[in-house]
C-alpha cells in the first residue's frame, strides 16, 4: 500500500487505514451512507485527536486522487485550479489580449495578434517587444510562458497597459488593451489540395470545430468540394457532440452514429439527422496511434457503413465516457459512465486492468516495440472480436482502436537521433524564433504570398550551418553523417516554420504534407481515383 507523502510519518499508519477504507471493494449490500459515515469518522478522528498538525486539505486532495486512480485509466481528479485550464482548449476559448509569441532570449516577442481579438484592434503588430506589463517590467527577468499567462490573461473587460518595444520607433510604446475572450482554434489547416479536393486537418474536437469546418470549406470553395480529405492524424478526441455533427455531414438520414452503455447509464443512440453537406461525397479519413476518442467514433462510424476510407494507422483505442461532476471546493471528478459502441457494436476500448494505468499506457509502447507502426502483419486480432460493416459486410474488428482499411506504415526516413535530440532539446524552436525574427522584415516584403514562397524559398545552407553551429553552443555536438541523413527533412521543417510565422499554420501543415507524407499521398491517390478504390475496398 502506497503512502501519502508530506503529511508527517507518524500518519502513515491512519492513511493506511484511511485508504483501505477508501479502496476496498463495496458490495450492492452494504450501505453508502455507513461507508461515507465511516470516512467521516477517520477525518474527525484524525484533525482531532492526532498529536501533530495535519494539512487536511491536502489530505483529503490526495485520498479523493488516489480514489479514482484506482479505477479505469480515463477517470480523473481535477484540482480546482486546474479545472479552468483543463476546459480551455475544448471550449474554444480563453480570456486575455490575444497574441501569439515567443520568448526569445528573455523577451516577450509577439509573433502575430490574433485576428479580430483586442491587441490588434489597438494596433499591436508582429515583432513588437513587450517590455513591460502596467507598472511591472518583464524583459531580462527570468520569463517563462506560466509567467506571461500571468501577466496577459485575465477576465473579459479588464484593462491591461503594456509597454512595447517596435523595429524603427525611437520611443517605448504603451498600449491599453481591454481583455476579451480569444478563440482557441481546433482546425489546424484546410486548403484545396487537388482541384475540388478539399483537405481538413482537425487537431481536436472543440465546442467550436463543426463551425471552424463549415466555414474552412465555404472560405476555400466556390462551389462544393467533389471530395473531401479529413485528417484526424494526432486528434485526441474531445467534445463528442461537434464530432458527430461533423459525422453527419456524410451520413443520410437515420444512420447510426454512436450508441453508448454503462452499468449506470441506459443506451443511447446518436442517428444522422441528414442534413450534411456531404452525403454522397467521397471521403477519406486519415488515423494514425495518436487517434483517439471522438476521433474514433467519427471513423468508426464511417467505416461501418461503408461510407469512407480510412487510411493510416490503428487508432488509440479510447473508448470510454467521461461526465464533469463538480465538488463543492471547484475541484471537478470527471468519471467513466458508459462504454462507446460504434454503429456496428464494436467496443473501442483497448483492454485495460482496474488501477493498472502504468500498464494501460505501456501498451502504446508495446505496440511500437511489436512493430506495429511499421508492419501490419504485426497486429493479432482475435476472430471473437470481429464484426460485420452495415451495408457489404465486410469484416472489420474492434478490441482496441479502429483498424485503418489501408495500412501505411510510419514512415522513418530522415530522422536519426541527432534530429530527434535537437529537437527535443528545444534547439530548432530556439533558433527560428530569434533567425526568423532577425529575418521576418525582409521574408514578407519578399514574399505575399503563400504560393510564390512555397515555389521559390527554399532554407539556405548558410542557416543549416547556423543552426548546426547554435546547437554546439547547447551542448548537441556535431554530427556529420546524421546531418547528412537528416538534412532533407531539416530543410523541409525549417521552411514550414518559417510558412507558419508568415502566413498561419495552414501554410505549415500544407508544406510538410506535400513534401513526403506517405499516408497523405495515398489518401490524393485514393480520392483521385474513387470510383477504383470504393470497388476494391468498400465493395469488396
Amino acid at each position: 500500500m502506497q503512502t501519502c507523502n508530506g503529511v508527517g510519518a507518524g500518519l502513515k499508519p491512519a492513511l493506511a487505514l484511511l485508504a483501505l477504507l477508501c479502496f476496498a471493494p463495496t458490495t450492492p449490500a452494504q450501505n453508502l451512507g455507513t461507508q461515507l459515515n465511516k470516512v467521516g469518522q477517520t477525518f474527525f478522528y484524525l484533525q482531532n485527536y492526532y498529536l501533530d498538525t495535519i494539512n487536511m486539505d491536502k489530505l483529503v486532495e490526495r485520498v479523493v486522487a488516489r480514489t479514482i486512480a484506482e479505477l479505469d485509466p480515463h477517470s480523473a481528479y481535477i484540482p480546482a485550479k486546474d479545472v479552468q485550464a483543463m476546459n480551455e482548449p475544448l471550449e474554444g476559448n480563453f480570456e486575455g489580449i490575444g497574441i501569439e509569441f515567443s520568448i526569445i532570449m528573455d523577451t516577450l516577442v509577439v509573433i502575430a495578434p490574433v485576428a479580430g481579438g483586442p491587441s490588434e484592434a489597438v494596433g499591436i503588430s508582429a515583432a513588437d517587444r513587450i517590455v513591460a506589463v502596467n507598472d511591472s517590467v518583464i524583459a531580462g527577468v527570468g520569463l517563462t510562458n506560466e509567467r506571461v499567462y500571468s501577466f496577459l490573461r485575465g477576465a473579459k473587460g479588464t484593462k491591461v497597459r503594456i509597454t512595447v518595444i517596435r523595429k524603427g520607433v525611437k520611443d517605448p510604446l504603451t498600449f491599453e488593451i481591454t481583455r476579451d475572450k480569444i478563440p482557441i482554434n481546433s482546425l489546424d489547416a484546410a486548403y484545396e489540395a487537388l482541384p475540388d479536393i478539399a483537405y481538413v486537418r482537425l487537431t481536436r474536437f472543440a465546442l467550436t470545430s463543426m463551425t471552424e469546418f463549415i466555414d474552412a470549406i465555404s472560405n476555400s470553395f466556390v462551389r462544393m468540394p467533389k471530395g473531401v480529405i479529413l485528417d484526424l492524424r494526432g486528434n485526441p478526441g474531445g467534445y463528442m457532440e461537434p464530432a458527430l455533427l461533423i459525422t453527419e455531414q456524410f451520413l443520410e438520414k437515420g444512420k447510426l452514429m454512436v450508441y453508448t452503455e454503462g452499468t449506470h447509464m441506459p443506451r443511447l443512440e446518436e442517428s444522422a439527422s441528414g442534413k450534411g453537406f456531404f452525403i454522397d461525397t467521397p471521403v477519406v479519413v486519415l488515423i494514425d496511434e495518436g487517434s483517439a476518442s471522438a476521433s474514433e467514433i467519427l471513423a468508426g462510424a464511417l467505416q461501418d457503413w461503408d461510407r469512407g476510407i480510412i487510411i493510416g494507422r490503428r487508432s488509440f483505442g479510447k473508448g470510454l465516457v467521461q461526465h464533469g461532476l463538480p465538488l463543492s471546493d471547484g475541484s471537478q471528478i470527471r468519471l467513466t459512465v458508459a462504454r462507446y459502441h460504434t454503429p456496428s457494436g464494436r467496443v473501442i476500448q483497448t483492454p485495460y486492468n482496474q488501477g493498472d494505468q502504468e500498464g494501460y499506457y505501456r501498451n502504446v509502447v508495446d505496440r511500437y516495440l511489436r512493430g506495429e507502426q511499421f508492419s501490419k502483419d504485426s497486429i493479432h486480432l482475435l476472430d471473437s472480436l470481429s464484426y460485420k460493416t452495415l451495408v457489404n459486410k465486410r469484416t472489420v474488428y474492434g478490441g482496441g482502436g479502429i483498424m485503418p482499411d489501408i495500412f501505411v506504415p510510419h514512415d522513418t526516413t530522415g530522422y536519426t537521433a541527432y534530429w530527434a535530440q535537437m529537437i527535443r532539446m528545444g534547439i530548432v524552436t530556439e533558433f527560428m524564433n530569434q533567425y526568423i525574427d532577425q529575418e521576418r522584415h525582409l521574408l514578407s516584403k519578399k514574399y505575399t504570398q503563400f504560393n510564390v514562397f512555397n515555389r521559390d524559398y527554399s532554407v539556405p545552407d548558410e542557416v543549416i550551418e547556423e543552426l548546426v553551429a547554435f546547437a554546439q553552443t547547447k551542448d548537441l555536438p556535431r554530427n556529420e553523417e546524421a546531418l547528412q541523413v537528416s538534412l532533407p527533412i531539416i530543410r523541409v521543417q525549417l521552411k514550414a516554420l518559417v510558412a507558419r510565422t508568415l502566413f498561419d499554420s495552414n501554410a505549415y501543415v500544407q508544406i510538410i504534407n506535400e513534401w513526403n507524407d506517405p499516408a497523405y499521398n495515398k489518401a490524393l491517390e485514393v480520392i483521385s481515383h474513387w470510383n477504383k478504390f470504393e470497388q476494391e475496398i468498400l465493395r469488396k
